[in-house]
């Protein structure tokens, strides 16, 4: 007669690991919408902040999208 294996419980994940979990899906999703309001920033003619801060908005989303697409699926 075998003695059966005493498993330790997994250890609790912190935050910072939980977020790291995410899944490409959601990631990608805010990198679309942050890159669709930047052009939405670039195409309206109210506000030359807006305006100015178009381009930057534009390219952070665009390498989020860029980065967020090596995450797993």
């Amino acid at each position: 007669m075998s003695m059966p294996e005493v498993t330790a419980p997994a250890p609790k994940q912190s935050l910072a690991t939980q977020l790291l979990r995410f899944r490409r899906g959601p990631w990608e999703w805010l990198a679309t919408i942050v890159i669709a309001l930047g052009v939405i920033m670039l195409m309206q003619p109210f506000s030359l902040f807006l305006y100015g801060w178009s381009f930057a908005t534009i390219i952070v989303g665009t390498v989020m999208f860029t980065i967020v697409s090596h995450f797993p699926e």
